[in-house]
């Protein structure tokens, strides 16, 4: 996915909620970070953006941006790409990933007013996920040194508490191979 696709995406969810206060929790929040001429071909493969939005206690929002523009929808099938509507409560991410938070800026979402998570709380979720795309952006990433390994052991060390301590263990374990 490019930045402009992406700005699209965020520019009709906005539009279908008719909530400017997006949050983009997957693997295509890197790109607030980086432009896609800068990132390896795995970080910007997936064809789908998961967003959430700040204030959807029901989900109701996230579900009718699913409907209207998510997978096998008309705009998926007109444009090539779409958005998942998903609850903030999707992604484990580590303490203080509020704080953290990326604004995007340079590319017009419209009115949307974007939120993205930042890099390393992005392939730390990824990483506790550990399916085959996850591990194969983190590594992209990795092997760019795009993201810095001493801080994603930071940040593994903040997942929430109630976090299952073998998640942990088996993260900090892959992560020591860097």
């Amino acid at each position: 996915m490019t930045r402009e696709q992406l700005a699209h995406l965020l520019r009709a969810a906005c539009d279908i909620a008719n909530d400017p206060d997006i949050l983009v929790i997957g693997s295509q929040a890197i790109l607030a970070s980086y432009d896609e001429d800068l990132l390896p071909a795995a970080a910007t493969a997936s064809i789908e953006a998961d967003v959430a939005f700040l204030d959807d206690p029901d989900d109701h929002k996230s579900d009718a941006v699913d409907g209207a523009i998510g997978e096998l929808s008309m705009f998926h099938e007109q444009y090539g790409y779409y958005a998942q509507g998903v609850s903030v409560s999707t992604a484990v991410l580590p303490e203080g990933w509020r704080d953290r938070l990326v604004r995007w800026g340079g590319y017009s979402a419209g009115r949307a007013d974007a939120l993205f998570l930042e890099r390393h709380d992005l392939v730390v979720s990824k990483l506790v996920a550990m399916r085959e795309k996850d591990l194969a952006f983190a590594i992209a990433l990795i092997d760019a040194n795009l993201v810095n390994v001493a801080t994603l052991r930071d940040r593994v060390d903040r997942l929430p508490a109630g976090t299952d301590p073998r998640i942990s263990e088996r993260l900090r374990g892959w992560l020591g191979r860097w």
